[in-house]
């Protein structure tokens, strides 16, 4: 029997905006379980923590039908950066591949709500190679059947990594030297201001396709 607390499903818990959403979550009442898809387990332990490794190249003939029952809400932090990836075509396989083949699992199984993180400038017609791929997959997730997709569109993510990004790294000091002149919608963003607005939009009655660009997600 379902208990008036909810169940959420986290991709990406090992990210950036995936730590804070697994911290947020944890600490929510509202939430009796947190399930994670991981390549690798985590160390961490928690009465609400439920883990799933899998083998994410395989996802199209992974059976997730009975981990992802009876879930309210799926949460996708999944990506990588061109430069740790590789390729292009490896960059795509996690960011596009990854992201789309995991949400038609989610929908199929009838988890009604997904957040998903994407990224300032995401259009599928774009010149540029990363916002390309990143609005290609926001194409593809707001026409599955959910009730209610928010996509999140951050700038630069700030906090601290457990990976280097030397390019990231040297963004956030400029980013933090010229932070009085720069527009707001350029601005970096603390982590933890966009897992905040994943569940506060998922803990919402609204419904459709919602999709806040960075300079709103300071609000949170």
């Amino acid at each position: 029997m379902r208990t008036s607390q909810k169940t959420a499903l986290i991709a990406g818990a090992t990210g950036l905006v995936g730590e804070m959403l697994l911290q947020q979550l944890l600490a929510d009442e509202r939430y009796a379980k947190i399930k994670l898809l991981l390549r690798r387990p985590l160390a961490q332990t928690h009465d609400k923590l439920e883990q799933r490794v899998i083998d994410f190249d395989a996802l199209q003939t992974t059976d997730l039908k009975s981990f992802l029952a009876d879930t309210d809400e799926f949460y996708c932090a999944l990506g990588t950066t061109r430069k740790k990836a590789g390729s292009k075509e490896a960059f795509r396989k996690v960011d596009y591949d990854y992201v789309v083949n995991l949400a038609r699992k989610a929908a199929q199984a009838g988890i009604p709500k997904v957040a998903l993180v994407s990224a300032m400038g995401a259009d599928k017609k774009s010149f540029f190679f990363y916002n390309q791929v990143k609005g290609e997959v926001e194409y593809e997730i707001s026409h599955l059947d959910f009730e209610l997709v928010y996509i999140a569109r951050p700038s630069l993510l700030l906090g601290a990594r457990q990976e280097e990004r030397t390019g990231e790294d040297l963004a956030k000091v400029f980013d933090s030297l010229l932070n009085p002149i720069i527009p707001q919608k350029y601005k970096g963003i603390e982590a933890k201001k966009v897992a905040a607005s994943m569940v506060s939009v998922l803990n919402s009655s609204k419904e459709g396709l919602i999709i806040i660009e960075s300079d709103d997600l300071q609000t949170y």
